[in-house]
């Protein structure tokens, strides 16, 4: 009997300890996004300086990411913040109208991710001159894709004006090398690994909206907001480039628990200078921006915020 229970002991140990080294998935982009690049900075960072086990992978971006948790196949992701509040209101497009997907909760809103148009033709100068070219409009299960359709909404055109092409950020911009498509969406924070690489390579060009249509945006989704994409941001691009923003928010499901959540937000805004020196985006870690991203948030990142005397939405899981 004593033996018996020491092995049983013995197994309960083990077990106890597999199950808090876990790693805990960052499902993030496709490796020549803002998202992945980030996301490996953050998931090394917090898993080098805690216990919690972080591990970022690749994805195909928000919408498919948001699946990915409500699977529980991740138990973290990057997403945009405003196809985020589509799906867990059941809003707008048909893959959530009807449809709201309430499985997760926002850890933090970290950095702006910038809605780029990007071509290799100087003709096209707005939105409008997309009509009959062919444009990618993001991978499928992207949050790209929304982007493109209010953009294509703001001046009165849908996707049936457009060829449209279900590209990733990589393949976008080898398929603008290659002169296979006229222009490409790309939403990311600026500079985007992908976008960089175009314009060593290319000419490229970044197109501007005017302030009529940033208000237009704005009537479709309150999420955008106005942001200047700086002149030489990317080779030979020579001036500001005025564009709309989005919110890049960390997304946790009910596998992440109260401790993880508090350890992971109290890391990453800690750890801002060290983040910071591993990759640029660590800059604009800010916890008023961090606070605010229009979802509920989960009740461990809820404690660090109040702790830090910002009070958010904090909503338990069921």
């Amino acid at each position: 009997m004593k033996k018996f229970i020491a092995i049983l002991l013995t197994l309960t140990m083990v077990f106890t300890t597999a199950a808090a080294l876990a790693d805990l998935t960052f499902v993030t982009g496709g490796q020549t996004g803002t998202y992945f690049a980030f996301g490996t900075v953050l998931a090394n960072y917090i898993t080098n300086n805690t216990d919690v086990k972080v591990t970022a992978i690749a994805g195909n971006g928000s919408a498919d990411n948001i699946d990915a948790l409500d699977l529980e196949d991740d138990q973290l992701a990057f997403v945009q913040n405003d196809v985020a509040f589509y799906a867990y209101n059941g809003i707008r497009f048909e893959r959530y109208e009807g449809k709201a997907v309430t499985s997760f909760r926002a850890l933090a809103s970290l950095y702006t991710e910038t809605v780029q148009l990007v071509t290799c033709n100087p003709d096209i100068k707005s939105v409008a001159d997309l009509k009959g070219k062919n444009v990618s409009i993001g991978a499928s299960g992207s949050g790209v894709y929304f982007n493109a359709m209010d953009f294509l909404a703001a001046y009165d055109l849908t996707e049936a004006d457009i060829n449209p092409q279900y590209l990733s950020f990589g393949d976008s911009t080898e398929a603008l090398k290659d002169g296979k498509i006229d222009a490409a969406f790309v939403v990311a924070g600026a500079p985007t690994t992908a976008v960089a690489d175009l314009f060593t390579s290319k000419q490229g060009y970044l197109v501007s909206l005017d302030e009529e249509h940033i208000a237009k945006l704005q009537e479709i989704s309150s999420a955008y907001t106005k942001s200047i994409i700086a002149a030489g941001t990317y080779t030979g691009q020579e001036e500001d480039t005025v564009t709309v923003g989005i919110k890049a928010t960390i997304i946790a499901n009910k596998e992440v628990s109260d401790d993880e959540a508090y350890t992971i937000v109290k890391t990453i805004f800690e750890g801002k200078e060290e983040i910071t020196a591993s990759h640029a985006k660590g800059a604009e870690l800010d916890l008023e921006y961090a606070s605010t991203c229009g979802l509920p948030y989960h009740p461990g990142a809820a404690k660090y915020f109040a702790e830090q005397g910002f009070t958010v939405e904090e909503l338990p899981f069921e």
